[in-house]
């Protein structure tokens, strides 16, 4: 503790840091909480009430909602971008695709409520991370097709579609069986393994990627 000028104790720089951490902390788990709820337009003032602190304190760590839902996402992309990072730093093999999308369906599942309905609400300033996230799908991707882990007609869009569709799954069915998804990953990726069978239909344009995704340049550089 350290004197302020007129006698009374003030609490030192760590306390305060540690405390201003711990604040943000319960304002991002009371807002995945809210907008699970209630969805993208639900009100700041029910964040702060349910995270224990004024509105003073949520406007000082959040000065807008778009900053709160660039948060959360910063968040969950950080954790999903960690882990493909890790897979694509790996010297060899083909697993990583697989392993990086048994990643985004537990963390999915884990927000399944919130990012749902924030989803289409994300402010764009989140476009590079998503635009770092499938350059490194694309790689692994490259990585899985040469070593005979996936079937060599496998496109990024069709991991992209897949990931969308785990993401239903879990919205669908989180409430009432919320282990679902798992057997569907399963499926998914059973449907990604090599097969002498040719698929009847021709994949969707990788353009569909480039057009959910910016800046479509680093998606296949």
């Amino acid at each position: 503790m350290t004197e302020a000028s007129e006698g009374r104790t003030t609490p030192e720089p760590r306390a305060l840091r540690r405390d201003a951490a711990q604040n943000r902390a319960r304002l991002l788990a009371a807002a995945w909480e809210v907008f699970a709820e209630q969805g993208p337009d639900a009100g700041v003032d029910e964040i702060a009430r349910r995270a224990g602190v004024g509105m003073g304190t949520l406007y000082r760590r959040f000065p807008t909602k778009d900053a709160l839902i660039t948060a959360l996402y910063d968040e969950i992309l950080e954790n999903i971008l960690t882990h493909t990072r890790a897979a694509a730093a790996e010297p060899c093999g083909g697993t990583g695709l697989e392993s990086v999308l048994w990643h985004i369906g537990t963390v999915m599942s884990s927000h399944h409520g919130g990012l749902s309905r924030l989803w289409q609400a994300v402010p764009p300033d989140v476009d590079t991370q998503r635009a770092e996230l499938w350059a490194l799908m694309a790689r692994l991707l490259d990585r899985a097709r040469s070593a005979g882990e996936v079937r060599t007609d496998l496109t990024l869009t069709d991991v992209y579609l897949g990931v969308l569709a785990i993401r239903s799954v879990i919205d669908e069915t989180a409430a009432q069986a919320p282990g679902a998804w798992r057997r569907y990953v399963s499926l998914v990726l059973a449907g990604f393994r090599p097969s002498d069978t040719p698929l009847a239909h021709r994949p969707a344009d990788d353009s569909l990627v480039a057009r959910r995704i910016h800046p479509p340049t680093e998606l296949t550089g």
